[in-house]
């Protein structure tokens, strides 16, 4: 393809994505291929000539799209939305089109200087104080391992890098049994090891981490030789919205001079409006946090906002500069390839700044209090039901609930061949999770563009197909 074809494909391409986000919600949420049905329509061989993107495109319409699971549909209510609005959609387009490469500041010094202002953009929105500074990384999985391995450098008096863990006291980190899977990886990844990941009972509606049992097993680890080394913080876990009690734990974790990282990854979001910001008190005395504009502000995956009380941690941490790397002759400037895990970088702010202008603080809230007020409306009219057991209660707008109608013996089955076939109709796309041993059933809402009569179709579709199984 030359560049003087490239608009009307442009254009043809435009065309089609704009149809497709207005029509979306009339296709089944989730994709209705087998295994091995778009790979078996893919050649063995990759051809020897060209082909016409006519010919491309069609097959892209007629293989890719029957097997892909419509994420921007509004009836999307599974996992955390990875949302795409219009003009992120825009700005994805033209920062693949010039396509910088933004690892430092001389390499695209409007990339760079354009992140410091969004993030600085979002640390307002969410009221930190102004001593915190941001980088985008590509995942919060990403930005927790940073901090993991910020954890692991600070207390090996950064000696870690050069001399690795093996003639170290085992180093131990603190969460809750609620967290991410991806802490477990970061822990891996840094060395430290599965076993020396304490995981602390949770309690209460929020599903917390229990602070007592925290400072109790710091104590107990300094007592067997252990080097209490960071507490990793939940608000608003992927399961249930599991959220522990922040200000508490941080001032354990202040204590005993641990570094604390708080993965807010998608609940975050929701800390722009002042009304949810009691779910995470004390806040501005963590180390880092992390959150996904890109879970539930419309911009498009990837896009993870990560704040640092002292950025220098960070850098101390992860920079690395050769020669070629090396800026001369400009002074005060910010390279964040020396930020993050990756030296590659794309130019993620660009989206933020077009959806922020776009929509204003406002706008964002305002879709953000919706999907709260619909979902809580949601689980109240659910919870009306007397064959229906609300298991835990919303966390802004994740819920989870079970269907235990009289007579029914093996529950766990009964709810995973209802989600199962509640998925299969294809009107709604839920998923399942477990809440103390047992199989429940998650609702959350988040999709950019959902509507109240989106999200109340949910309750004919779930009623209606749990009587009928």
């Amino acid at each position: 393809m030359k560049w003087d074809e490239f608009s009307d494909w442009g254009k043809k391409i435009a065309d089609w994505t704009q149809d497709y986000h207005l029509s979306v919600g009339k296709k089944p949420v989730r994709a209705r291929t087998e295994p091995g049905d778009v790979l078996n329509a893919l050649p063995a061989h990759p051809p020897e000539q060209g082909e016409a993107i006519e010919d491309i495109f069609r097959d892209f319409e007629q293989i890719v799209m029957p097997g892909i699971t419509h994420w921007q549909h509004p009836r999307f209510f599974a996992y955390f939305n990875s949302n795409a609005s219009a003009p992120s959609v825009l700005a994805e387009f033209l920062a693949s089109a010039i396509a910088p490469q933004c690892m430092l500041w001389q390499t695209s010094p409007a990339a760079t200087e354009m992140e410091t202002r969004m993030m600085d953009w979002l640390r307002t929105a969410l009221d930190l104080p102004d001593g915190f500074a941001g980088v985008i990384q590509d995942s919060a999985s990403s930005a927790t391992l940073a901090a993991v391995l910020t954890m692991r450098e600070k207390a090996m008096n950064w000696q870690g890098n050069s001399q690795g863990l093996f003639s170290h006291k085992p180093l131990r980190i603190y969460c809750s049994s609620e967290v991410h899977t991806s802490i477990d990886r970061a822990i891996w990844v840094a060395g430290i090891g599965q076993d020396n990941l304490i995981r602390i009972p949770v309690q209460g509606d929020w599903r917390g981490m229990n602070p007592e049992s925290l400072e109790a097993a710091i104590q107990v680890d300094l007592d067997s030789g252990y080097q209490p080394t960071g507490v990793i913080l939940c608000v608003g876990g992927t399961g249930t919205g599991a959220t522990d009690p922040v200000d508490r734990c941080l001032e354990i974790a202040r204590k005993y001079g641990l570094y604390t990282h708080v993965d807010a990854a998608w609940a975050g979001s929701a800390m722009i409006c002042p009304e949810y910001r009691h779910y995470w008190p004390g806040i501005d005395q963590a180390d880092s946090i992390v959150f996904n504009p890109h879970k539930w502000l419309g911009v498009q995956f990837d896009c993870c906002a990560h704040f640092l009380k002292d950025p220098d941690d960070l850098v101390r941490t992860l920079a690395i500069s050769p020669e070629y790397l090396k800026t001369h002759g400009k002074d005060g400037i910010i390279n964040y390839s020396e930020w993050s895990v990756p030296l590659g970088r794309r130019f993620r702010a660009l989206k933020l700044w077009f959806v922020i202008r776009t929509y204003g603080l406002e706008g964002l809230r305002q879709r953000l209090r919706n999907h709260v007020n619909w979902s809580v409306a949601l689980h109240d009219r659910l919870a009306a039901e007397p064959d229906f057991r609300i298991v835990t209660p919303p966390m802004w707008s994740l819920w989870t609930f079970r269907y235990e109608p009289d007579g029914a013996v093996d529950l766990d089955d009964l709810n995973l061949r209802l989600v199962n076939a509640i998925n299969d109709d294809g009107r709604i796309y839920l998923t399942q999770t477990r809440v103390d041993g047992d199989l429940v059933i998650r609702f959350q809402a988040g999709q950019f563009e959902t509507t109240e009569q989106d999200v109340m179709m949910a309750y004919d579709v779930i009623t209606e197909i749990a009587r009928g199984i």
